[in-house]
């Protein structure tokens, strides 16, 4: 299979290809390794690759032998490393699969390699110390979001149809919409974080993909949700397959448009136009918006603490156990300023605090709960601006604390966290592009909890409408950059 064929499809299609013998697995994974050769040296997306050492059955699964890649983070597969981005872990090798290893394997998926993330997924663009940045496939210069950035500049690039992503502030949005991807966050307690884990960030982080067709994304939900022994909680199961919901009709909806963020910063013209264009598209389908205020239930400032509280916490709770267990010091020889200034005002976080802070994601989750009680869905800009240039988004961060950091961190994406707090789900859909520059923009659509079967309704629709698969696939894999 050459690449320029191998590009042109998606990962259902790739499936269904080797399903019916026209292909096979050896073939299409031979062709993913040349597209991770062809791109990587350029975008620097992808920080190993290994070895197969899972070739299932074609048409076992509806993903069977579909090359994949997982994030250097939140995720462990026997006998490969896991470093999460930093050098405080460089080095170190998992000694079993988690969970969700397991069922990605159970889903037939060829996992291949490990995508870059910034030092403890700890950032909205991928620029660690430990591999550099990685870069935008659609304008090197710029950054390819995070925390899942490496996820989505392979992906766009053409590397592979789908790969594995994780969201805490927006971190499967954030990527999805800087490389014209389809992203969905799910809810709360869907894909299990075990058995390391019971919750990532008390409740903030999920499990996920990056994708360039909707259908993709809804395979990979079937294949990955559901409970785990031990899990403290568990989203209730759809009652159909969300593959199916994708070519479902959603029927007419109220769209509430919220074109400003929290916090008060404000949209550029380029995201502003996209947003337009959007709601006009969604009028023309059938659906009813509305520009919107939503209440968060708290003021931005005390969420903004709030979260600082809980995220700074938690990675300072990290930081001195993956130290103790390695046995590195936790200083800068070993970590980045944001991610030391994170730890010192973690370890300064008093027990009243840590509390408070769960009461006030606890009062977001009752504010947002209250405005679907009269609207399907809340469509806003995934992200304020378009990507930033490399570089300039840590400008200054050694003279920022945990909360600066997180200050700037809510500053630039300011749309998407509200959602971690509240564990609803989120999609960002690559459906328009700037008419200047022709980056993409992502538009993020989030619904009530549980509802993952709605978003992928309005997804497929918009996809139907409006294709966005087939402009980013190849782009730099078959040599057309």
């Amino acid at each position: 299979m050459r690449v320029s064929e191998y590009v042109r499809h998606d990962a259902v299609g790739l499936a269904e290809l080797m399903a019916r013998g026209e292909v096979s697995p050896a073939e299409v994974e031979a062709a993913a390794r040349e597209a991770v050769r062809a791109v990587n040296p350029a975008l620097d997306a992808v920080v190993e690759t290994w070895p197969a050492d899972d070739r299932p059955a074609p048409g076992s699964t509806p993903l069977a032998g579909v090359p994949f890649l997982i994030k250097d983070f939140g995720i462990s597969m026997a006998g490969r490393r896991t470093e999460m981005g930093s050098r405080l872990t460089a080095g170190h090798v998992a000694r079993s699969d988690s969970f969700l290893m397991r069922r990605l394997r159970r889903a037939g998926l060829v996992t291949v390699g490990r995508t870059a993330t910034p030092e403890l997924a700890y950032s909205i663009t991928t620029e660690p110390v430990l591999y550099g940045p990685t870069r935008n496939p659609w304008d090197p210069e710029r950054g390819a979001g995070g925390s899942s950035g490496g996820a989505g500049a392979a992906v766009a690039a053409g590397a592979v149809p789908v790969a594995h992503a994780t969201d805490a502030a927006g971190s499967l949005r954030i990527p999805a919409a800087c490389n014209g991807l389809f992203g969905l966050k799910p809810t709360r307690g869907r894909v299990s974080l075990g058995p390391a884990l019971d919750e990532g960030f008390n409740g903030l982080a999920v499990q996920g993909g990056v994708s360039r067709s909707v259908r993709d994304s809804a395979v990979l939900l079937d294949l990955i949700r559901g409970p785990e022994p031990g899990d403290p909680y568990f989203a209730e199961q759809p009652s159909r397959p969300y593959a199916q919901e994708v070519t479902r009709p959603p029927g007419p909806l109220r769209i509430g448009v919220l074109p400003q963020a929290w916090g008060g910063r404000r949209t550029t013209a380029p995201v502003a136009g996209a947003l337009d264009r959007t709601v006009r598209l969604l009028e023309s389908l059938g659906h009813r918006t509305e520009e919107v205020t939503v209440a968060l239930g708290v003021g931005w400032e005390e969420f903004v603490l709030a979260n600082a509280r809980l995220s700074t916490a938690n990675v300072a709770a990290s930081v001195d156990s993956l130290a103790a267990a390695l046995g590195r010091p936790v200083d800068s020889s070993t970590l980045e300023p944001s991610t030391l200034a994170a730890h010192r005002y973690g370890r300064r976080v008093s027990g009243p605090e840590f509390v408070t802070a769960l009461t006030v994601r606890n009062r977001v989750a009752r504010g947002l709960a209250r405005y679907f009680d009269t609207h399907d869905l809340l469509l806003t800009p995934t992200l304020p601006d378009l990507p930033p240039l490399l570089g300039t988004y840590g400008e200054g961060a050694e003279a920022l604390d945990g909360l600066g950091w997180i200050e700037r961190l809510n500053d630039h994406s300011p749309f998407t966290m509200a959602f971690n707090v509240a564990g609803t789900p989120a999609m960002s859909v690559p459906v328009t592009a700037d008419t200047g520059t022709g980056l993409p923009i992502g538009m993020q659509f989030a619904a009530g909890y549980g509802r993952e079967d709605l978003l992928f309704r309005v997804a497929g629709q918009l996809e139907g409408a409006q294709p966005w698969s087939g402009r980013t696939p190849g782009v730099w894999a078959d040599g057309r950059s």
